[in-house]
Order: C-alpha cells, then sequence, then structure tokens
C-alpha cells in the first residue's frame, strides 16, 4: 500500500524542475498524501523535495539481486556497460572451440522495476546456450532516473558495449539477436528495426559499434513508444486508466502534453516510435502478443496490444542461421536524448 500511495511522487520525479505541486498533479497529490515531504513547510512541494522524500522512504536493499539457489551462474557477472548503477550485465558463455552468437535477455517490469537475475533460471536461457547461443542478461536504468528514450539508448549501449569485449569474450559479433517480455519486449523491438546508432567519429569507442540485430523475439510487446500512436489502434483510454493529464508527458520528461508538438517534443516521440523505424531491410521478427481481449480492462491489456504489422507472422531465424548483421541506414542524429 505505500508504495501504490508514493507512485505519485515517482511519477512526479520524471517531471522537468521547474515543475512544482503549483502546476503538476502528481506533486499535487504527493503533497497530500505526505505533507512531511515539503521540508522548508511553504505549502510547495518542488521536485528537489519530492526526490530527497523518495530517497528517506526507498527500501534499503543489499546490492543487486541473486540469482535463485538454483538458477546458472553467470561466467561474467555485473559488467558495468555504463556509468549508471544499473548499467550492468552478466554473461553466460555456451561451451564452443569458436566464437558464438548472442542473444541479449532483457527483463520487463514498466521500466519500474525487474531485474536480470530472473534470466539464470529461465528455461530459454538454459535451452539457448545448449545450442551453442551465449545470452547477455542485461539490467538498465528506470523510469526514476531517466525518459523513456535515455533508457531505450542506454539498451543499445549494452548492444555496442558487448560487441568492442567479442574478442576477448569469443562471441561473433555479427550474429547478435535480442529477447525479452513486456517492457524487454518492446526494447528488443526498438532495437531491431532502429537505424544504426554507431558513431563512428565518437570519441568513446563503445559508441563507434554497431547497434544491428539479426533477429529479435519480443513476448507481450507494445507496437510503440509514441503515447500518442495508442489510441489510433487501442481506441479512447478510459478516464480510469490515467492518473493525470501530465503522465504522458512525463514518459519523456517533457513538462505538458504542449510540448508534443514542438521541434524537441517531436524528436523524442520519433525516436521512441518503433512502427516508423520499421523498413524491409530490418530483421526478422518473432511476435507473441496472445492475451486477447474484447476491450482493455486496465492500464496493462491497454498496452499490450496484438501487434499487427507485415512483420507479425515473419519467422525468426536462429542467430546461428544469419551470416551477417542485416543492412540499415546510417545513424542519423536525433538530438532526442537528454543524457548519455
Amino acid at each position: 500500500m505505500k508504495s501504490a500511495l508514493l507512485l505519485p511522487l515517482v511519477f512526479a520525479a520524471t517531471a522537468a524542475a521547474q515543475i512544482t505541486s503549483e502546476n503538476n498533479d502528481r506533486l499535487r497529490e504527493g503533497l497530500k498524501s505526505y505533507p512531511q515531504a515539503d521540508t522548508n513547510k511553504d505549502g510547495i512541494l518542488t521536485l528537489d523535495e519530492g526526490r530527497a522524500f523518495l530517497a528517506k522512504m526507498k527500501p534499503k536493499t543489499s546490492g543487486e539481486a541473486k540469482p535463485a539457489a538454483n538458477g546458472l551462474k553467470p561466467d561474467v557477472t555485473d559488467v558495468a556497460y555504463g556509468p549508471h548503477e544499473r548499467n550492468k550485465l552478466d554473461l553466460y558463455l555456451a561451451k564452443s572451440e569458436q566464437p558464438t552468437p548472442v542473444v541479449f535477455l532483457i527483463h520487463g517490469g514498466g521500466f519500474r522495476n525487474g531485474d536480470k537475475s530472473r534470466w539464470s533460471s529461465d528455461k530459454q536461457m538454459s535451452q539457448l546456450l545448449a545450442s551453442g547461443v551465449s545470452c547477455v542478461a542485461v539490467n538498465y536504468p528506470f523510469l526514476d532516473a531517466m525518459p523513456i528514450q535515455d533508457i531505450l539508448r542506454q539498451c543499445a549501449r549494452a548492444v555496442q558495449f558487448t560487441r568492442s569485449k567479442a574478442g576477448e569474450w569469443k562471441l561473433d559479433k555479427m550474429r547478435f539477436a535480442s529477447m525479452g517480455g513486456s517492457a524487454g519486449a518492446g526494447t528488443s523491438l526498438w532495437l531491431a528495426t532502429h537505424d544504426d546508432m554507431a558513431d563512428p567519429k565518437a570519441e568513446d569507442p563503445v559508441l563507434r559499434e554497431s547497434t544491428r540485430l539479426v533477429c529479435a523475439v519480443c513476448n507481450a510487446t507494445q507496437a510503440t513508444y509514441d503515447v500518442t500512436r495508442w489510441e489510433s489502434f487501442l481506441g479512447p483510454a478510459k478516464p480510469e486508466f490515467r492518473t493525470s493529464e501530465a503522465e504522458a508527458a512525463l514518459f519523456y520528461r517533457l513538462p505538458s502534453i504542449a510540448d508534443f508538438t514542438t521541434d524537441k517534443g517531436k524528436a523524442v516521440l520519433k525516436e521512441c516510435d518503433m512502427l516508423s523505424w520499421i523498413t524491409k531491410d530490418d530483421p526478422p521478427l518473432f511476435l507473441n502478443n496472445t492475451q486477447v481481449v474484447p476491450a482493455p480492462t486496465n492500464r496493462c491489456t491497454a498496452s499490450i496490444t496484438r501487434v499487427r504489422s507485415k512483420k507479425n507472422a515473419a519467422p525468426t531465424k536462429s542467430p546461428a542461421s544469419s551470416p551477417r548483421i542485416p543492412p540499415k541506414r546510417s545513424p542519423m542524429p536525433c538530438g532526442s536524448c537528454s543524457s548519455t
């Protein structure tokens, strides 16, 4: 119950610094539920006050989640692929004398929870390893730390980082694939369809690596993270599904939904729209959205709809069967990411 009451403050922490309880529903709700969060007692809850209160209320944990007692143990554990505390990956190596193909395993959790350790007892990972395919289980930052467009880029960096270590870890950098459920599925779809994000002129050698995949498996995926498109195929959202008018903007850390029509807002929405990235030279996709309901009854079923596209029925190739990274347009500067 406490975590549910804290939800307004979690969302508020994703807004721009100038937003306070005077102009933001989330902070206003947070102030009503937790007046003690207003540390200077001026009757206004600021973003900094909300974050500080959240930090105090956050349960103490003993570091990263541990694999299940009967789960597989990674060959390499908690490798940092970026500066954030959740920029960590685990490597499970298949036994082989030759460089192995790789599947990235991206956990779900609505970009608010979840952990890479869940894959240690996953049957599919065991099958992949037995088939000579190595696996990389990825953690990534959550929405309380950065907006969705930056989270997606962090996952792309995990792919680039692993490619940069291909020689050391004996991996076939030309045969990288991705798999996940829900948020992990949407991220896999985004990685598979997005233009190559390699920047050959980057000072950071990791960013010079390709982000392209040879295939992706998406279980219970969202079709796009451009939420302005959802009503076009889901119909209008029920009022009870929304928690505030600002919720959609907070997903991207934009001040308001009015910012969707600005150049910056349009660039952010385009960056997050997998449907607009899809082209005929993308790798094969396996989309598995089996949950069919007459009409969404809650926020979850509203976001996980059956995806219908030309690629829905495309068979997924095994990573080992594809000889090269599928071609894709060269990277284009989008200017939409607010952090690196």
